[in-house]
């Protein structure tokens, strides 16, 4: 479904194109699904266009969200001060209790908020299936059509259980041929890689602590075999590397590499920590990296080298992670905490806000294999755009829009396309009803806990 012709006239546009292009004073023009006419000054006049008054506005592309996990939208809130392993075993037995309901409440908040916060393009890593939960996968990519996003669910899995040595329980593992089958299938029903798609389905098997090696290296066979992409969790946290060295005696990059899992086609969710000659080695390749800075350091994981990857070739995006830890799910504060913990890391040129908004449009893009489609304000893109008010009080004053929209308080969302319709109006999500959402999500949370006691 399309909006037929809409014009935004008058707003400050930022392409983040191949030249960086920003028009002061400039317009955009839809039709349908594409982008039409980009350019500075006034738009000519289109018979019946909705004309959108950009004024005290700056246009950028639409977000692309990297990496999360939606069914943890309703799950917030738990083990608030505990490091990942602890916090993961904390929500174990919560998230064992998921199911085809729950998933969707969870995923239509997580998604809502995401669209609030100036995404039009997620990846979801689902890798929790019940047995008694029914298609929790078909669920959440049901919530991602109703509230109007591009997504990009990824199949997530995990075979490697307590008594074998990994960290989830038994519950919510599952056997590597199954596995392998439902990914296959799942690729079948629902990947889409004709142009203009708005599902796209990546192979994703959890993290070298819930998988086997056998999982890790046949999935990738799986995944290039069909033509998708390859996502993981790996290098979060010091634990994780020390748990690689005890059991492959090697690194997570390492143990990665020799399992197939570098290349283009290929991106890891966090990335922290990477040595030196494995940033270089990751650049190399064209191995990209989802940075998640407000999850990481809601865990105490630490701080991505960005600057370092970026410098070595490494494609970069970011993601907001698991609502359970990052319980504000906002990609907009990706953006800004991604500028000021590679500043506290680096200095202050260690990361500009330009930059930082190339993270959260063409850089997440590039991660999902779709730059040449989404992530930049070009004649011929998807109509996928963030229209972002700046003439109230919190960045009254501030003349460079970009550091405004960065640096500043997140401001209102004034208009959302996504694929050419709207889906954000005046700051609330006009798809979907934030307010029985917010009920759902709080009812779906008491009885899930309830069920996990």
């Amino acid at each position: 479904m399309s909006a037929g012709t809409i014009v935004v006239d008058g707003a400050t546009v930022v392409t983040v194109d191949r030249d960086r292009r920003e028009f002061v004073t400039g317009h955009v023009v839809v039709e349908g699904h594409r982008i039409v006419a980009v350019g500075t000054g006034p738009a000519a006049a289109y018979e019946g266009a909705r004309v959108v008054d950009g004024r005290g506005c700056v246009l950028t592309p639409g977000f692309v969200n990297t990496h999360h996990h939606l069914y943890q939208w309703v799950t917030r809130g738990l083990a608030p001060d505990a490091g990942l392993f602890e916090w993961l075993t904390t929500l174990y037995p919560a998230w064992a209790g998921i199911d085809e309901e729950s998933v969707h409440v969870a995923a239509t908040g997580g998604l809502a908020q995401l669209a609030r916060t100036g995404c039009t393009t997620a990846a979801d890593h689902h890798y929790v299936f019940p047995r008694a939960g029914g298609d929790v996968f078909a669920a959440e990519i049901l919530a991602a059509a109703e509230v109007g996003l591009r997504f990009h669910p990824a199949r997530g899995s995990m075979d490697l259980s307590v008594k074998d040595g990994g960290l989830p329980p038994d519950t919510v593992v599952q056997d590597r041929d199954e596995i392998l089958r439902a990914t296959e299938a799942a690729i079948d029903r629902w990947h889409d890689p004709s142009p203009g798609s708005m599902l796209q389905i990546a192979v994703a098997p959890c993290s070298p602590f819930t998988v086997t090696g056998d999982l890790m290296r046949e999935a990738a066979e799986l995944a290039r075999r069909r033509g998708v992409r390859l996502h993981t969790h790996l290098a979060e946290t010091t634990d994780e590397a020390d748990w690689c060295e005890q059991r492959f005696g090697c690194t997570p990059s390492q143990y990665a590499e020799e399992l197939g899992w570098t290349g283009s086609d290929v991106w890891f969710a966090h990335g922290i920590h990477f040595g030196d000659a494995e940033i270089k080695r990751l650049g190399h390749t064209g191995t990209g990296v989802a940075h998640c800075p407000s999850s990481n350091a809601r865990l105490g994981a630490g701080i991505a080298r960005v600057a370092d990857l970026r410098a070595a070739g490494c494609p970069v995006g970011l993601g907001v992670d698991g609502a359970a830890s990052n319980e504000a799910g906002s990609l907009l504060e990706e953006v800004r905490h991604a500028v000021l913990f590679a500043r506290a890391r680096g200095g202050p040129r260690a990361l500009d806000v330009r930059s930082a908004l190339e993270l959260a449009t063409l850089g997440g893009a590039r991660l999902l294999g779709r730059e040449h489609e989404i992530g930049s304000i070009e004649v011929g893109k998807l109509a996928d755009l963030a229209l972002w008010r700046l003439d109230t009080l919190p960045h009254a004053g501030i003349a460079d829009p970009v550091a405004a929209l960065v640096l500043g308080a997140p401001p209102p969302l004034e208009l959302l396309l996504v694929n050419g319709r709207p889906v954000v109006e005046h700051d609330t999500v006009v798809t979907v009803d934030e307010s029985v959402v917010a009920a759902k999500v709080t009812q779906t949370q008491r009885a899930l806990l309830a069920k996990a006691k």
